[in-house]
């Protein structure tokens, strides 16, 4: 018994230490090092870069050419067959053009907004990124705290079990029990052995769970359990719901993605429209023949052309659009229903974890009274048996079981909802 109290109290020395560490620590942890968010985050500063791109569509292109060449003429000839007389020449040629476009059918203005739209939805994808893996880490958290507390719970049961065990082997050799009722004990405590070790590995499975979403945990910090968010939750399940319209990542991707396939529609159109160009170029041209040496022009050019393309490519691109865009209402009509459903089952399940918990704190003060009466009848000689003190501190150690698993549920319940009303993000839990 000695060889379990020293590795539980190592374990507790390693794991939670003295100094306590707050779910919001975890969480900040989390948003300043989870690799997945790091890697979102670097998707909305290329998002933002695609939009520039998109920007300078609108301004004039300047373009800059250089040549250089090296003529030698080997035969040259007069139209009578005679020899002509022959110079080479080896002209270099420099020259600077602007061009811009003036008409493209609005495609620029159209692809502008689409880029605009496609930061907005890098920016929801973010948001949801956050919520899924703010959810990863409170269960990590709420875990590993699970995992120590049934390492607690454990080792009290093989504790109190050892001193039975202890006991009965007393009263068996002054013939007050049998070696049945020994057996029992020995029994109990064989399987509350087991369950501790069990409850060793809970601990290292937990522990690598948290490091791998939140990070390393720090040598001279615990972690300390809550029973309630840190946030204010939502007071009813109808703001739940009015929040979650105008929060819930899912909506607005689903909003996002389906305005973008109405601006795909025009960008097809588009192609079936009239462009126009304008072009100012001036040129420089060094010993640009025979006859002549240099030359310096300037050249303003309109440019107008209207594509017609046959077999019905264009057409076809326009309706393949459409399609899309038929396809984006239909997710979000269904984004719409599955919201209404996903908040109303988190508010659900908030209420029945509640009340669930209640029922087991009652379940584990009954369960301790019976536990301490039956035990001190049973010490007392007053008729009661060895199963009798061995299942009454079975039902305890359940109950305790059950409440440390209905004090984290009722927790998780809470941020659940937090998520399905879009709410379980940075911003909110003030996390920047």
């Amino acid at each position: 018994m000695k060889k379990i109290s020293l590795v539980t109290f190592c374990l507790i020395a390693l794991i939670l230490p003295v100094n306590a560490a707050t779910l919001s620590d975890a969480l900040r942890q989390t948003y300043q090092n989870n690799l997945e968010l790091k890697a979102e985050r670097k998707n909305l500063e290329v998002q933002k870069e695609v939009l520039n791109i998109s920007k300078s569509d609108f301004f004039p292109t300047l373009t800059l050419t250089g040549t250089k060449s090296i003529e030698d003429t080997n035969k040259l000839t007069n139209q009578n067959g005679t020899d002509a007389s022959i110079a080479n020449t080896n002209p270099m040629t420099s020259s600077i053009k602007l061009e811009q476009t003036l008409l493209d059918g609005s495609e620029r203005g159209t692809k502008y907004e689409k880029s605009k739209l496609g930061l907005n939805l890098s920016e929801a994808q973010l948001i949801k990124k956050e919520q899924d893996v703010f959810m990863k880490a409170i269960e990590a958290y709420t875990g590993l705290i699970l995992a120590y507390e049934k390492l607690n719970i454990n080792e009290e049961n093989v504790n109190l079990l050892q001193r039975q065990f202890e006991i009965d082997n007393g009263r068996l050799s002054r013939a007050q029990i049998t070696a049945t009722d020994l057996a029992q004990s020995q029994s109990s405590l064989s399987g509350a052995q087991a369950g501790y070790i069990g409850a060793q590995n809970s601990i290292i499975t937990s522990k690598l769970a948290y490091e791998n979403i939140i990070g390393p945990i720090n040598s001279n910090e615990k972690l300390k359990k809550i029973y309630n968010s840190e946030v204010p939750l939502p007071p009813s399940l109808v703001d739940a719901k009015k929040i979650s319209e105008q929060k819930s990542p899912d909506l607005i991707i689903a909003e996002i993605e389906y305005g973008q396939s109405e601006l795909d529609v025009k960008i097809a159109r588009s192609d079936l429209s009239p462009t126009a160009k304008l072009s100012l170029e001036r040129s420089y041209t060094d010993d640009l023949s025979a006859t002549y040496d240099e030359r310096e022009k300037d050249v303003i050019q309109a440019t107008v052309s209207w594509p017609f393309q046959f077999g019905g490519k264009n057409k076809s691109n326009i309706n393949k659009n459409l399609q899309v865009k038929g396809m984006k209402k239909l997710l979000l009509e269904n984004a719409f229903r599955n919201n209404t459903q996903g908040v109303t089952t988190a508010w659900s399940t908030l209420e029945s974890s509640k009340s669930f918990l209640r029922a087991v704190q009652s379940q584990v003060k009954a369960a301790e009274i019976a536990n301490e009466g039956i035990s001190f009848e049973y010490e007392s000689g007053l008729n009661r048996s060895t199963f009798d003190v061995l299942q009454s501190r079975s039902n305890l150690i359940n109950a305790k079981i059950n409440l440390a698993e209905a004090e984290r549920n009722y927790l998780l319940a809470q941020y659940r909802l937090l998520k399905s009303v879009g709410l379980l993000n940075s911003e909110y839990l003030k996390l920047r």
